[in-house]
């Protein structure tokens, strides 16, 4: 080791320390930016060979980056609902496109990690953050909430649309008064059920008692058209193998059906074609036995042909039949000018009020509040609840809930209709039957708007009697499940990861779910542009799943500390400046050298 060695070994600390300021210098720069991992620097010397121990002298040294991807920033909030940050352990999976072509990303197919997480909608409803990654996921079931499929995917939630989904089940909850404040109760008899404010079925017409005499049913109710003749020369009456179209002088309708034309079949739109017909549909060239069966396959109960012509339809007992056609002139070829419609008609004694008992029975029964409910079509449905006190006895207290399902019913068309148990109440208040914690409405129908079979949830403490000195029920929960469809207008991403979409029927639904991915040797990943990180083989490949947790509107903070860096940059500047000191003593040793020979 000589001179020469000496300033060689000053050079290499001076480029130690020069790679050393580097890092600092672009640790400070970067103190403010987003899920930023600082880069500290490792010094290794170099040993020259030596023949024993007694002869080593000291050598040289070198530089190497030495990565803190592993320690953490400040996680801080933020107002922006789709910002994130990881605590603990993980990436976010992120690609970056490689051009863009009609407007549209094209990926090359590589995934990159980042812990930026400060991403944002863009037109395209892509997530992106500040660096330009697209956010990967996999996308959620909106009906279960499970994921579907493990493999992420750039995420795109453009112009989302949620299908309606129909109410099955109503969840309620609320106490009622052990006196109920009717209009019956200040004058009924002592003892009676008018006295305590209930309902009396003597008040009611004759053969309609409201109360719960078994499940309520109905009856088949019909409409008959005018007896109709088909275009024959002679005329006959039309018959089931009548044809719907056909030319003059034939065994068809004298008024046509043509491709386009519908029939509606209480809600049910059967569609006319020229051919190939499928499903709800019928050709034209189809034959009057041929729809009335497709009417069957609707209503349940099989239509009829006199033989003067004369179709007779029915509503069954599901619903009030309501058939009609968009071309006028056909459908009177069948017989039936306007609407075919026919109401359903309601058993009596079988728990209905008819429209001429409304008024009696909203004056002895108290409201049980009204929730808006869905069919299958999205179509709001108001469902008005009453309930009527019908038994006392010890103590305990009988009660029957009502739903109204016709506000316009007159005569003896039904109005109210009880959903069929006896609610019983004992003496302490709680409900002692049915113990089930839910009761069924077979075929909820409001207005010729049917539900279908919709559960009453109540769970084991939901239904009370306490007193209540208004006499009104007090509504603790009334909601239901269903609602009607709607387009995507925000998005958010919550602390477990999932991205929710608020649509404008004001449903929040899960759409995706952020996944993220760790590495065995993380301190080893290939740092890119923009905060984000490649695999290499001494990182090895990304593993699906992270201990890390996610926490929605935050974003993670640089790991760079100002006061560290500041730190380095002291000793680093001294440092260099020390090797500098060397290189001039050396050099002063070489000229006192060189003076010995003049």
């Amino acid at each position: 080791m000589g001179i020469f060695d000496a300033l060689n070994t000053a050079v290499g600390g001076l480029q130690a320390q020069s790679f050393s300021l580097q890092n600092i210098s672009g640790n400070i720069a970067n103190s403010s930016t987003i899920g930023y991992k600082g880069i500290n620097t490792s010094f290794e010397d170099l040993v020259p060979d030596a023949t024993s121990p007694s002869r080593q002298v000291a050598g040289g040294v070198t530089a190497y980056a030495q990565q803190t991807i592993t320690t953490a920033g400040t996680v801080s909030a933020t107002t922006v609902a789709t910002n994130m940050a990881i605590n603990g352990d993980g990436f976010f999976d992120v690609q970056k496109p490689t051009s863009t072509v009609d407007n549209s990303p094209v990926f090359n197919g590589v995934t990159d990690y980042t812990r930026r997480g400060d991403f944002q909608v863009n037109a395209n409803g892509n997530l992106i953050n500040g660096a330009g990654y697209y956010l990967m996921g996999v996308s959620v079931d909106p009906t279960t909430g499970n994921p579907v499929g493990n493999v992420p995917q750039v995420l795109q939630f453009q112009n989302n649309f949620v299908p309606a989904q129909p109410t099955t089940s109503i969840q309620y909850a609320l106490n009622l008064p052990t006196t109920p404040s009717t209009s019956a109760s200040p004058t009924g008899a002592a003892g009676s059920i008018v006295a305590a404010g209930g309902l009396d079925p003597g008040n009611f017409t004759a053969g309609h008692n409201p109360l719960v005499t078994g499940t309520p049913t109905f009856a088949n109710a019909s409409v008959t058209g005018t007896a109709v003749n088909d275009q024959e020369t002679p005329a006959a009456a039309i018959t089931a193998s009548t044809a719907l179209s056909g030319a003059a002088g034939t065994n068809s309708l004298t008024s046509g059906f043509v491709a386009g034309n519908t029939i509606t079949v209480d809600g049910t739109v059967l569609t006319f074609v020229a051919s190939g017909a499928t499903g709800n549909q019928l050709n034209v060239t189809d034959s009057v036995g041929t729809l009335l069966s497709k009417i069957q396959s609707i209503t349940g109960v099989a239509p009829s042909i006199s033989s003067t012509g004369a179709i007779t339809l029915n509503s069954g007992t599901a619903a009030n039949l309501s058939v009609s056609s968009n071309n006028a002139a056909a459908f009177g070829a069948l017989g039936f000018a306007g609407t075919a419609t026919a109401a359903r008609v309601s058993n009596p004694g079988t728990g209905t009020v008819i429209g001429d008992d409304s008024t009696t029975f909203v004056s002895e029964s108290i409201s049980g509040g009204a929730v808006t409910a869905y069919n299958s079509a999205g179509t709001p449905v108001n469902v008005q609840l009453r309930w009527a006190l019908t038994a006392t006895s010890s103590g305990a207290s009988t009660w029957n809930l009502f739903y109204q399902t016709d506000p316009s019913a007159t005569g003896t068309s039904p109005a109210w209709v009880n959903v069929g148990t006896n609610f019983t109440f004992g003496p302490s208040g709680a409900l002692t039957s049915p113990t089930t914690g839910t009761v069924s409405i077979p075929n909820l129908t409001v207005s010729n708007q049917s539900l279908g079979a919709v559960a009453i949830s109540f769970g084991s403490s939901g239904l009370t009697q306490y007193a209540s000195t208004g006499g009104t029920a007090t509504i603790n929960n009334i909601t239901q499940n269903g609602f009607a469809a709607g387009q995507l207008q925000s998005l958010a991403i919550n602390n477990n990861g999932i991205v929710v979409g608020t649509f404008s029927n004001g449903q929040n639904i899960d759409l995706a779910a952020v996944t993220l991915s760790h590495f065995n040797g993380t301190n080893y990943l290939h740092a890119l542009d923009g905060g984000a990180y490649a695999a290499t083989e001494l990182s090895g490949p990304a593993i699906q799943g992270a201990s890390g947790t996610i926490s929605g509107s935050s974003v993670e903070g640089s790991n760079a500390d100002i006061a560290d860096q500041f730190t380095k940059l002291i000793v680093t500047q001294q440092a260099y400046s020390a090797n500098t000191k060397v290189i001039t003593t050396a050099n002063d040793m070489v000229q006192s050298l060189l003076s010995v020979i003049r």
